[in-house]
């Protein structure tokens, strides 16, 4: 039987659930959207403004250095302003550079507004994690993590045909169907960022759909477990970034976002390329991945509570995903390639809930702002890289250089999980001996 504190903490939890949540998702949908809805116009762009198979996949990474670069510091001003205010203009701003892109004339302005789009959107989802470390417990991070992913399997699933559905809008106002895709989709965001600024409070103290009471327990109980706060980064750099298990985790997540993020931008020319004609068509098709991904953060979370060890999870996710980019090198069918690419996307994103929970256990604070910015910074790198490298071995006319892209970052990831696995170990060891010590000599 519940005791009193754990029943009000269940009733205060379920109200923070309800408020935020989809408002929140709805944030990250249409960020994810907006990043990749230029996997649809592809070919368009080819077309219509001279853009090559190589120019793209580095315009499409170019957003991911940006955001990368920026990432740290938009998270530090977050955690001094207030993840309200901040959230807000990162959709406003990103919203406004998403509607310009319908004015891409060639290579060079594709570059500069895929690069200041990334620059807008820096610092999103780490603060998006540090509103969860604010209202849930570590044992309901999971699943609320796990939630928030469903924002992508839905962008994945419906973002593609929705742009499709937008792109007939060809000829319309003498306009192009990727110049409508940019502008309708930028402005849905800045309507997104206004309901943003109206329903989210800073924390729990501040909202005024919680009592007193309730707002305490929520404060008490996410913080509760987790590793000591530190108020500054003076002196304290290496609890922030330099931890073996942040290093470990960072790399493994950069490995997960090369095959990830290259398959999220290529997977619709891939799809025209195996006799999908339309756009609308290819967008559906396209939008198969995001079945893949929602069976995959419904699935592995909950192998997660079942099986109970955050390692055993883990492993056997990061071992099948290397399995299943093994088959799809030497695979030729179009159906057994798409759905190879489904399963793919089911690991890929299914696991991501597990990344975020092993780091937000272990930092809290600024700690968590600084420490979660990084291991998306290096994810984000790791974005840059899987569409470059691809589009390279594509402009090359190899499709083998394309599948040993996706061969090796699956096997980077695996063969770093005995090294994740010491450094938590050890950092687990450490949290129970006592605080961390700060490094200010």
């Amino acid at each position: 039987m519940r005791s009193e504190p754990d029943q009000l903490h269940a009733i205060a939890s379920r109200k923070a659930a309800l408020r935020l949540l989809p408002i929140l998702c709805l944030v990250y949908f249409m960020a994810f959207v907006d990043r990749t809805n230029v996997g649809l116009a592809k070919t368009s762009l080819g077309a219509d403004v001279g853009i090559s198979a190589a120019a793209f996949g580095a315009g499409a990474g170019i957003f991911f250095l940006s955001y990368a670069l920026l990432e740290v510091p938009s998270n530090l001003i977050m955690y001094r302003v207030g993840p309200r205010r901040w959230i807000t203009r990162i959709a406003l701003t990103w919203g406004t550079i998403c509607a310009c892109m319908m004015f891409v004339q060639g290579e060079v302005s594709f570059y500069l507004l895929r690069f200041l789009l990334g620059a807008a959107e820096a610092g999103l989802y780490p603060a998006l994690m540090y509103v969860v470390t604010l209202w849930f417990s570590q044992k309901q991070r999971v699943s609320v993590v796990g939630i928030l992913y469903l924002a992508v399997c839905a962008g994945l699933g419906l973002g593609a045909p929705l742009g499709g559905a937008i792109m007939e809008l060809a000829g319309t106002g003498g306009m192009y169907g990727w110049q409508w895709l940019f502008l309708i989709e930028g402005l849905i965001t800045l309507v997104v960022a206004a309901v943003f600024w109206r329903t989210v409070p800073d924390r729990p103290a501040d909202a005024p759909w919680l009592s007193e009471q309730e707002a305490a327990v929520l404060t008490e109980r996410a913080v509760a477990g987790s590793a000591p706060a530190h108020t500054s980064l003076k002196g304290n750099l290496r609890v922030a970034f330099g931890r073996p298990f942040i290093l470990a985790l960072a790399v493994i997540y950069f490995a997960n976002q090369i095959n990830s993020v290259a398959i999220q931008y290529n997977f619709p020319s891939i799809v025209q390329s195996l006799g999908v004609q339309g756009s609308f068509t290819i967008g559906v098709v396209s939008g198969s991945i995001g079945i893949g991904a929602l069976i995959g953060v419904l699935v592995i979370p909950w192998l997660h509570r079942r099986a109970g060890g955050e390692l055993t999870v883990l492993t056997g996710v990061t071992v099948a995903t290397a399995v299943v980019a093994a088959i799809y090198t030497v695979t030729d069918g179009a159906v057994a390639r798409i759905l190879l690419i489904d399963a793919a996307m089911m690991l890929l994103i299914g696991v991501l809930p597990l990344y975020w929970s092993v780091a937000m256990a272990r930092m809290t604070g600024l700690m968590a702002a600084a420490g979660l910015a990084f291991i998306n910074t290096v994810g984000l790198l790791g974005g840059f890289t899987g569409p470059y490298l691809y589009g390279y071995a594509e402009g090359r006319g190899s499709e083998a250089g394309g599948h040993a892209v996706l061969l090796g970052a699956a096997v980077l990831g695996m063969l770093l999980l005995p090294l994740l696995a010491h450094a938590l170990r050890a950092e687990d060891r450490k949290l129970t001996a006592g605080p961390i010590l700060e490094d200010a000599r």
